[in-house]
């Protein structure tokens, strides 16, 4: 097989998921095309390859370069993990624009004005990358890694006729609450000592991570970063524990994601993509009167820190790129869900995904087929099919279909650069009450964002 990996040097996605690939026995031998716009960051994770391929035995070809085309020709599956322009200089600015007109976004990525212009920034260079695929590799998969990941992955199979999975970590984040207030069902398998060492050398939220993969079964759906928890059993035993997680909710007191907990009381479903995520899709956090996003303690995020990072992660590809490191931390890293994917579809290997975004075809009912969804499903080489889901309350399901109809109109005015739907877009947000601040905010956003939205020229 040949696998394109665009947006290689991605901090968040790209070391984790070469790794991967580069140690799958089953796909030893195949050819891997290493492509990023930035040629330092490129050539440091293209020797990091070569280093994998040598010491790992994976027998692989491993080519690098800039130029897209040049390198996409015959791929089976294609990543992409990219960000157009400076990642959080411009994040910060989706959210300070809104906030010069009065509005308070909570996370200001996926959601909100700031998940608008996000999508409106990325969509396009995602057509790009479709419109090759559609004369370099018809028949291939893209894998996308990118958010705003929906509304992306949306414009794909909308606007082109590539095939296209979207994932997204994020169901990770749902394993570590439900370990964390379970934790006293959890201490009755193991030991307190056994717990706290069982993962030494990982961080407290890897830990915890481990700790709910280890003893829990969770089936959830919904929309990416609004997903809904559906079933949680005890691995071993196969008990229904949602009785004993209900019961739990009625008295935490920890703070522990506050707003998700909220959700669960009101709805009797828990949410599990972490409050940040969560808060971008609903209407009661942005009220300047409540300030609900202080009650919830929803912050903001940390764009220097990050970026801080993001340069550390640099510095440490470097120092493998030269051999100074060990590539142990690779070897053993979690796979982000692509060779999964890639081993299913391209050897006929069925597979269980308990979390991937693809159209609907009926999994949901009261959602469109074409709505992009976050739900498992079984994938083999004839493609990827989606889990059939029960009816959630009505109220669950009301606010997941006002956020599909408001990605379509988004994608619309992301790939069309209509002025008049980009306005009809934001005034359906949740976080928008006012006509005059939407319009205030896109001509804003228009102006200061200019060289990335060749889109809407001269709107």
């Amino acid at each position: 097989m040949k696998i394109a990996i665009i947006g290689a040097g991605s901090a968040s996605f790209g070391p984790n998921t070469l790794a991967s690939i580069m140690r799958e026995p089953d796909l030893q031998g195949s050819e891997i095309a290493l492509i990023d716009q930035d040629e330092a960051i490129l050539e440091i994770i293209s020797k990091v390859a070569e280093r994998m391929n040598n010491e790992w035995g994976a027998q692989m070809n491993v080519r690098a370069g800039t130029d897209r085309r040049g390198l996409l020709s015959g791929s089976d599956f294609v990543i992409v993990s990219i960000e157009t322009g400076p990642r959080e200089k411009l994040w910060q600015l989706d959210w300070d624009i809104p906030a010069r007109h009065g509005l308070h976004q909570p996370y200001a990525e996926n959601g909100g004005p700031g998940g608008f212009m996000h999508a409106c920034r990325q969509i396009p260079e995602f057509m790009n990358i479709a419109r090759d695929m559609e004369q370099l590799c018809p028949d291939s998969w893209l894998i996308n890694f990118s958010n705003p990941l929906p509304r992306i992955t949306r414009a794909l199979t909308k606007y082109s006729s590539i095939k296209v999975a979207g994932k997204c970590h994020q169901i990770n984040a749902g394993y570590a609450l439900l370990a964390s207030l379970l934790r006293s069902h959890i201490d009755k398998g193991i030991q307190e000592r056994e717990s706290s060492d069982l993962y030494p050398d990982s961080d407290p939220f890897d830990r915890a991570v481990e700790l709910g993969r280890q003893h829990f079964e969770i089936l959830s759906a919904g929309l990416n970063h609004f997903i809904w928890l559906l079933e949680i059993r005890d691995k071993q035993t196969g008990e229904d524990l949602y009785p004993i997680l209900r019961e739990v909710a009625k008295h935490e007191t920890q703070n522990n994601h506050p707003l998700t907990m909220d959700l669960f009381r009101v709805f009797g479903y828990c949410p599990i993509a972490g409050d940040a995520h969560l808060s971008e899709y609903l209407p009661w956090v942005h009220d300047p009167v409540a300030r609900s996003w202080k009650k919830y303690e929803i912050n903001l995020y940390d764009w220097a820190g990050n970026e801080e990072a993001r340069t550390a992660l640099i510095d440490q590809m470097a120092k493998l790129s030269s051999g100074t490191d060990s590539l142990a931390m690779l070897r053993e890293s979690r796979s982000e869900g692509a060779v999964e994917l890639i081993k299913a579809i391209g050897l006929n290997d069925l597979y269980y995904d308990e979390a991937v975004n693809i159209p609907n075809n009926g999994s949901m009912a009261w959602l469109s087929d074409d709505t992009i969804v976050e739900i498992p499903a079984m994938v083999d080489g004839s493609g990827i099919k989606g889990l059939q889901i029960d009816d959630l309350p009505r109220p669950i399901a009301e606010l997941m279909r006002r956020e599909a109809n408001l990605v379509e109109m988004v994608v619309d005015s992301a790939v069309t650069g209509d002025k008049q739907q980009a306005l009809q877009a934001l005034l359906l947000d949740p976080m928008i009450n006012d006509i005059d601040r939407a319009r205030a905010i896109l001509d804003d956003y228009l102006q200061s964002f200019a060289p990335y939205l060749p889109q809407f020229e001269g709107a």
